[in-house]
């Protein structure tokens, strides 16, 4: 299968310069230049996975990824010049899968692209049902659902998949570095406020729906499903 790659970046340099890397690679590319761009784009050519520019002219970074996740849960990593902790989190919680700093190395943001794409398409490749349930929730990692009080609750995949881990193990104690590991994988190559972003988000979707169980922080260790 031939992904396909939107590559968003006002740097028209650096446009192509991932452009002849990853069609080296063997990916199927377009390019869009600012932020109407990207998000016409977007839904014009239904790309895979798209590498988001944060300052770009028009609509920015973080405008871009708000709209194309009210249509969309394509997986996004955000290019930022910046490097700031608050540009990363922001990114995150406007529904990013991840991040690359610039300046970057082209061999990173390859490995990066591979490595958010495997684990979105792993899906797609469930044969077994994945399911746990609990008091008013139903947590599909073979669909990919997440059911609160009998209402779908659009949720990001690797969200899904976190809470899904917890969930499976309850009242077990994961530090953040573990999240990170068994969660998104030894190729990840984010920091634990990864996972603190997702859990906020998550505790967001399920604040007050049952006393028979919660999302803990364990302080100082980590996280926890707790069940009574």
């Amino acid at each position: 299968m031939q992904y396909k790659i939107l590559i968003v970046d006002d740097d028209e340099n650096i446009c192509e310069l991932l452009n002849l890397y990853l069609k080296k690679d063997g990916f199927d590319t377009v390019l869009a230049y600012n932020g109407m761009q990207a998000v016409e784009y977007a839904e014009k050519f239904a790309p895979d996975l798209i590498l988001l520019d944060i300052m770009l002219p028009q609509l920015d970074g973080w405008q871009v990824c708000r709209e194309i996740r009210k249509k969309s849960e394509v997986p996004i990593i955000m290019l930022t010049a910046k490097g700031e902790t608050f540009d990363k989190i922001l990114g995150l919680e406007l529904g990013a899968d991840d991040y690359i700093t610039k300046p970057f190395d082209t061999k990173e943001v390859v490995a990066r692209i591979k490595a958010v794409l495997r684990r979105t398409s792993d899906k797609e490749n469930q044969q077994n049902i994945k399911e746990v349930r609990f008091e008013k929730l139903i947590i599909n990692l073979t669909n990919y659902e997440l059911t609160v009080n009998d209402k779908r609750i659009d949720t990001p995949p690797k969200e899904l998949e976190l809470l899904y881990h917890l969930a499976s193990n309850p009242n077990r104690v994961y530090t953040r570095d573990q999240l990170l590991d068994e969660v998104w994988g030894f190729d990840y190559y984010g920091d634990s406020r990864t996972v603190d972003v997702h859990v906020k988000r998550l505790r967001e979707k399920l604040e007050n729906v049952s006393q028979e169980w919660s999302l803990k922080t364990v302080w100082g260790v980590g996280y926890k499903f707790e069940v009574k």
